[in-house]
C-alpha cells in the first residue's frame, strides 16, 4: 500500500481532457459560505467561512477539499461559525516545493485557528484530517473546545481491506471516471443510492475530484501528508495526552479503517462512539442527517 501511494497520477488518459478551472466554481455555486485565500504558515490556503455562533473547524480527507462537506454545510451554518479549509496540497491550497514537514502542518492548523476563531473551536477531522486533528489536540488541546474524529486515520496503522487498497492504487495510478467510480464503490456503502440522492451535486464533486487528482502540483504534498499522518498509527502515549472532550463518529461499513479500530479506541480512551448505519468511510456525504444527529449529541455532552 505504501508503494501504491507513492505513484504519481499520470496525465489524463487519451480522450479524457482534464476538467477546466470552472469545476471548482460550479461546485461552490450556491453554498452558504464565502471563499477566501489566507496566508497560513506561509501556505496560501483556500478557506470557506460562514455562519454565526461557536466556531467549528472542518478538516477533510486525503485527495479531497473543503467543499466535500457540501451535505452538512446548510445545517451547520445555522448554529455555528463554520471554517472549512482546503488542507495543504489539496483543492486550491498548493504548497510550493511539494513535501511538507509534520510540524509545519500543525503550525498551519494553529494559524488557521488563530486567524479565524475568536475562541477555541470544535475541531472535526475526517480520515486524514482526523489524524492531523488528533495530533494537534495531543499537543495543543488548550486551543480547542472539543475534538470529533470521523473515520479517522492514525488510530492504528493504515491497513485497508484488500479491495479498497486495489481501488485506491488504481485511481492514484490512472485517475479516470472508471477508476474514480470503482474507488467510490469502496468509499460508499451504496454508491448508486448516493448518486441518485445527490444528482447534479454528485457530478460536480466527481468533476472536481478528477480535476484535482490530475493536478501534478498537489501530488507530492498529499503523499507527504499520508506518509506522516495517515499511514502510521499515532503512538498510544500521544493519544493518551488528548485531554479535550473527544468523540468518534464512524461508518459501520468503513473498509479503509474498520469499525473495530474505533471500538478499541473508544474502550481504551473512554471516547464516546457513534456508529452511522448504511455508511462506509464518508458519513457526512453519505448519511448527512445521521451524521448531524451524532454531531449534535457530541456537542451536547461535555
Amino acid at each position: 500500500m505504501a508503494e501504491a501511494l507513492k505513484r504519481k497520477a499520470p496525465k489524463a488518459a487519451e480522450g479524457e481532457r482534464p476538467i477546466d478551472g470552472g469545476a471548482r466554481e460550479r461546485l461552490l455555486s450556491g453554498m452558504p459560505l464565502t471563499g477566501r485565500a489566507r496566508d497560513l504558515a506561509g501556505i496560501s490556503t483556500a478557506v470557506l467561512e460562514g455562519g454565526d455562533g461557536p466556531p467549528i473547524v472542518l478538516l477533510h480527507g486525503p485527495g479531497e477539499y473543503a467543499a466535500k462537506w457540501i451535505g452538512v454545510f446548510p445545517d451547520l451554518v445555522r448554529s455555528y461559525r463554520v471554517i472549512a479549509p482546503d488542507m495543504p496540497g489539496h483543492g486550491n491550497s498548493v504548497v510550493p516545493g511539494g513535501p511538507i514537514e509534520a510540524d509545519r502542518v500543525l503550525e498551519w492548523l494553529g494559524a488557521l485557528i488563530e486567524h479565524t476563531c475568536p475562541n477555541p473551536p470544535a475541531l472535526i477531522g475526517q480520515v486524514l484530517g482526523g489524524a492531523i486533528a488528533a495530533r494537534f489536540a495531543s499537543r495543543h488541546g488548550e486551543r480547542l473546545s472539543r475534538l470529533v474524529l470521523v473515520d479517522a486515520l492514525g488510530l492504528a496503522p493504515f491497513q485497508p481491506a484488500p479491495e479498497f487498497g486495489r481501488a485506491l492504487a488504481d485511481f492514484i495510478a490512472d485517475p479516470t471516471e472508471d477508476t474514480h467510480d470503482r474507488l467510490w464503490r469502496q468509499c460508499a456503502f451504496d454508491l448508486d443510492r448516493l448518486r441518485d440522492r445527490m444528482g447534479d451535486s454528485w457530478e460536480r464533486i466527481k468533476a472536481y475530484n478528477l480535476d484535482r487528482a490530475r493536478t501534478a502540483a498537489l501530488h507530492a504534498t498529499q503523499q507527504s501528508l499520508m506518509e506522516q499522518f495517515g499511514m502510521p498509527g499515532i503512538p498510544e502515549a500521544e493519544l493518551d495526552r488528548i485531554a479535550v472532550p473527544t468523540t468518534l463518529i464512524w461508518g459501520r461499513h468503513d473498509l479503509a479503517t474498520r469499525l473495530s479500530v474505533a471500538e478499541d479506541a473508544s474502550k481504551r480512551y473512554g471516547w464516546p462512539l457513534h456508529v452511522i448505519e448504511d455508511a462506509a468511510d464518508d458519513p457526512p456525504i453519505e448519511q448527512p442527517k445521521a451524521f448531524l444527529k451524532a454531531l449534535d449529541t457530541a456537542f451536547s455532552h461535555s
